[in-house]
């Protein structure tokens, strides 16, 4: 069976489901879905309070989920989309797993890896950010809000 050829889009929203997820176990919002051959093989979202592990990011748990699916420890044919620009330590194993594409939404000026001077993923990575960056960044706005005011 062959399927429809789905876009960016359609899996930046899959991802945004995600990152909902998150949010309603008053994790930071960022989700992410691994695609292969048009077809989502890992999702995840942040984890972290959850988990109590700082390394329970959404794209970290997504790399390992979409390893386990291919049985293989690269991701050269996979595409990432994420709703948050990964930190360093996301980018780095992106490098690793020499992921094949990364589409994310919102950037991330403070913590994101590409205010790095270096390049730091895998030099045939392929970036598009910026993909339904605006309703991402409102996700992450409304939750920090939310947490800023259960502090008052």
């Amino acid at each position: 069976m062959v399927y429809p050829v789905l876009s960016d889009e359609y899996f930046m929203n899959e991802a945004l489901k995600e990152a909902h997820k998150a949010m309603d176990m008053e994790e930071v919002p960022v989700g992410a879905v691994v695609v292969n051959q048009n077809r989502i093989i890992a999702r995840a979202h942040n984890m972290t309070q959850q988990l109590n592990d700082v390394t329970a990011h959404a794209e970290m748990i997504a790399i390992t989920s979409a390893a386990n699916y291919l049985g293989a420890k690269y991701l050269t044919e996979c595409t990432l989309y994420v709703t948050l620009e990964p930190c360093v330590m996301c980018a780095a194993a992106l490098k690793w797993a020499q992921l094949g594409s990364l589409v994310f939404a919102a950037s991330d000026p403070k913590e994101g890896f590409s205010h790095l001077k270096e390049k730091i993923l895998h030099k045939k990575t392929v970036v598009l950010p910026g993909m339904l960056e605006e309703e991402a960044s409102l996700l992450l706005k409304q939750f920090f809000l939310k947490r800023r005011d259960s502090k008052n």
